[in-house]
């Protein structure tokens, strides 16, 4: 189906992997001296790379990722969106060191809180915001609110979605039933009790699922990404928007990858009307942050629901939240980094990009295709765009990408690990660019010789 023989996938990922290894005995000495870690890294995902040791990074700046063994490369995946405006931007790093000398955290305000409070509501929408520390705190939360508000369980989300680790979109749908998604670390619970999946881009489907009047909310990012990238036939949202209006559930937007497609995220370019929006990742420009805010209608219902909440914990916040860290980096982004000439630069690099990658494609003669939302670009290994789920996962192609993967960081070139994302960041240059098309090009006819 990918064009491309098992026999030629694993031909290139030994090649690769040889020269990977060569290439860095430094970093190979160091893993071998062993760590404490479990599985020998602090965070297990950093063995989802596809080399055969991780590399490990002694600087970052900019578009540019250079590792102990002196090797620099052009980075694309940018901390798979955390870094989309480049690593540490001056205005982001000059916040960091005037607030280090004033206190990491204290639990309460500062001037800069109630100035990143405007500039939320003037980037996103009129919003009554929050602080977390993560995306998938402020969807933890987000869901809370709209379970409170609506007195219903359940929540609707889409076959292959991601919205980081609430087991709330831990769900897959098979045979035409929510289930457990398969891997799932120490789950007892069986999720399909609070949430019901369906494949995006099916009006009729989650029409059905909301009539049965028990779903607090729709969450969605406005484009599926981290699955394959599904982008939303037309009419999709507004067909979402009035189906939550007329069943009465809320509908909550994440955009911690779609902040990508634009000034405001999706939802201010394509005008979208959530009844909860999300945001992290790059938000504060790598600090770890994450935003959510209600509209000014659920926020008036939330706050009549808690004058008869039963005094005790909600169940919301953690003690590191909206600290004053955070904001200074949230003032620094929203005012200095997330600006009209900066999405500019990143939309016509994503538009050079995606159009080198294609013509490489086409001359390889590859049943592949490239797509773009924004500043954000991925190959896919199949013939013609994706329309849910389903067809996602049918088309990610686990061994020939880890293969490409490979093959670019040994020409320089770094992608995200979890699928075939790429990001333009304000500072990655046309010859990063060119040189990321070339590496791809090279790579895809090694693929097809």
């Amino acid at each position: 189906m990918t064009g491309v023989s098992p026999a030629q996938i694993a031909a290139l990922r030994e090649r690769e992997t040889e020269i990977y290894t060569k290439a860095r005995p430094k970093t190979r000495a160091a893993l071998e001296q062993g760590t404490h870690f479990l599985d020998g890294v602090p965070m297990h995902w950093m063995k989802d790379w596809p080399q055969p040791f991780p590399m490990l990074v002694a600087k970052a700046q900019g578009a540019n990722l250079t590792d102990i063994d002196g090797i620099t490369l052009d980075d694309f995946c940018l901390g798979d969106t955390g870094s989309m405006f480049g690593h540490s931007p001056e205005p982001v790093a000059r916040a960091i060191m005037e607030q280090a000398t004033n206190g990491l955290t204290y639990m309460l305000p500062t001037v800069a809180a109630l100035e990143v409070g405007d500039l939320l509501s003037r980037t996103f929408g009129d919003m009554r915001w929050q602080i977390a520390t993560t995306a998938t705190d402020a969807n933890r939360f987000a869901l809370r609110v709209a379970r409170a508000v609506t007195g219903r369980a359940k929540v609707l989300v889409f076959n292959g979605c991601y919205h980081g680790t609430i087991d709330d979109a831990m769900v897959v749908r098979t045979d035409g039933k929510t289930v457990n998604r398969p891997g799932l670390v120490g789950q007892v619970n069986d999720l399909s009790q609070t949430a019901v999946s369906c494949e995006f881009n099916d009006l009729a489907m989650v029409e059905e699922a909301l009539a049965q009047g028990d779903i607090a909310a729709i969450l969605t990012e406005p484009v599926m990404t981290n699955s394959c990238m599904v982008l939303p036939d037309a009419g999709f949202h507004e067909g979402l928007r009035e189906l939550a209006t007329r069943f009465g559930a809320l509908l909550i937007i994440d955009e911690t990858h779609t902040i990508s497609s634009g000034l405001g995220g999706y939802t201010r370019v394509h005008g979208l009307d959530p009844d909860i929006f999300v945001v992290g990742k790059c938000v504060a420009g790598g600090m770890p942050t994450a935003v959510w805010g209600l509209a000014p209608h659920v926020a008036h219902a939330f706050a009549e629901t808690e004058k008869t909440r039963d005094a005790g914990h909600s169940g919301m916040g953690t003690t590191l939240s909206a600290n004053p860290m955070q904001f200074a980096c949230l003032r620094a982004t929203l005012s200095e980094v997330m600006t009209p000439a900066n999405y500019a630069h990143m939309e016509r690099g994503a538009a050079r990009l995606v159009d080198g990658l294609s013509r490489a494609i086409t001359a390889a003669g590859l049943p592949w295709h490239a797509v773009r939302v924004g500043a954000r670009v991925e190959f896919i290994c199949a013939p013609e765009p994706l329309r849910n789920g389903a067809e996602a996962a049918e088309a990610h192609a686990s061994e020939l990408e880890a293969a490409v993967h490979a093959a670019l960081l040994n020409r320089g070139v770094l992608i995200a690990p979890f699928h075939n994302m790429m990001l333009v960041s304000p500072v990655t240059t046309d010859a990063q660019i060119d040189r990321l098309v070339a590496a791809f090009t090279d790579v895809t006819k090694d693929l097809t010789q």
